[in-house]
Parts: structure tokens; C-alpha cells; sequence
């Protein structure tokens, strides 16, 4: 197991500067957590709403838990005591019913807009012509409980690293009309740019990712 604090320290010291590492947790157990948090990691991710919750009762309180995965509009109330950037943004409903219940428990909540650029029609998210919508639309002034923090997208699952590129240049673009709507806001900056996972965050950060989702190289395979 102490391959993992390993694995994790050399990940970390092939990041550029400004690049932050979520470790993406999910599908393994809180003994795999604890070698990463051993090797001073703390931010994690996890996709599943029990999942999460299940793991911030029994570890450590400075973990910083990212939920990274598709979230149930009927699992925003059990993780908004614990999450603290929810990277899956994917609908005006979702962003405003967090909104609602950041504030009714006194929270303020990071939150990124994920889009999708990606090939495959199963994934989640704002399209470019959904997310021109939304950023056009007033919406993000009137949030009172959520900081918009930036994007989160998924480049196609191709062996093609020419439309893998073209995929995260899109999602950066993306980013910098959100910079442009919320500049002249007050608040936390829009300063994040979600993409890169374990088999393509060099190439996204490549492209201008400054946050990067890994699991697998770090943890192995799922353990389902």
C-alpha cells in the first residue's frame, strides 16, 4: 500500500506549477485514502453521493472532497455538508437547487460547469450552444451560496490525440467566456479549467488545464 503515497509524490512533483491534482478516489477503499493522505494529499474525488458521504464521516476533517461524478438532483442535500468543489454542473436545475441548499445549511459552495465537447452522447453536460445560454442568461449574478469557479470537461475517448487536443482547446475556450461574463463580478476569481484524467492530463495541460483528475495511476484499478 505504500506504493501509493509513492505513486501520488511523484505525480505531484511532474506537475507544472499552478497545477492541482484531485485524486480520484472512487470505487476505492478509505485504507488506499489514508496512504495518499500519508504522503500530505489532500484533495480527493468521488463520484457517488454515498460514496462520498460514507468516506468524509470516517476520514480525516481537512480532506478536501471534489465530487467529480454525474450528481442526482436527489443526492444534493446529503453531500452539500461535506463537498467542496462540485465539478458536474450539467443543468440550470442542478446549479440552482445547489444553490438553494448551500444556503439553507449557511454554506458557500465551489462549483464548476462541466461541459461537453466529447464525442460520445452519454456524457454529461452543457454543449457550447446550452452553456452560450446559460452564461448569457443572468443566472450566475444571481447566485447567493455558489462561486463559479471555472469548467470541467471530458475530451472524446479516441486514439486520436489531434481531437483529444481539439476537445480541450474547445473546453478552454469555453472557460474564457465564462472569465469574460464573470469578471466584472465580485467574489472568488473563475480561475479553474477541470480537464485531464490519467491516460490525458499531460496533453490537457498541454491545452490549459490547471486541474487534473487522476485515479487509476495513482490507485490501480477499481475496486468495484
Amino acid at each position: 500500500m505504500e506504493v501509493i503515497g509513492q505513486r501520488i509524490s511523484a505525480i505531484k512533483a511532474s506537475l507544472p506549477e499552478g497545477v492541482t491534482l484531485v485524486a480520484v478516489s472512487k470505487f476505492h477503499p478509505a485504507e488506499a485514502i489514508m496512504q495518499a493522505y500519508g504522503s500530505g494529499h489532500r484533495i480527493f474525488g468521488e463520484s457517488r453521493a454515498t460514496e462520498l458521504v460514507n468516506k468524509a464521516k470516517e476520514l480525516p476533517d481537512d480532506i478536501q472532497w471534489h465530487f467529480i461524478g454525474h450528481l442526482q438532483t436527489n443526492k444534493v442535500r446529503a453531500v452539500m455538508p461535506y463537498v467542496t468543489c462540485i465539478h458536474s454542473i450539467d443543468s440550470e436545475r442542478l446549479l440552482r437547487l445547489v444553490n438553494t441548499e448551500a444556503e439553507r445549511i449557511g454554506r458557500t459552495v465551489d462549483v464548476l460547469l462541466q461541459v461537453h465537447v466529447a464525442c460520445e452522447e452519454t456524457k454529461f453536460g452543457f454543449t457550447p450552444e446550452e452553456f452560450e445560454c446559460l452564461t448569457s442568461s443572468g443566472i450566475l449574478s444571481e447566485l447567493s451560496a455558489v462561486r463559479v469557479r471555472g469548467v470541467m470537461g471530458m475530451a472524446s475517448n479516441v486514439d486520436d490525440n489531434d481531437r483529444i487536443a481539439a476537445d480541450f482547446r474547445l473546453i478552454k475556450n469555453m472557460y474564457d467566456k465564462l472569465v469574460e461574463v464573470l469578471e466584472s463580478s465580485d467574489g472568488a476569481p473563475c480561475d479553474t479549467i477541470s480537464m485531464g484524467m490519467s491516460h490525458d492530463y499531460r496533453l490537457a495541460i498541454e491545452c490549459g488545464s490547471n486541474m487534473v483528475r487522476i485515479g487509476t495511476t495513482i490507485f490501480g484499478e477499481r475496486e468495484y
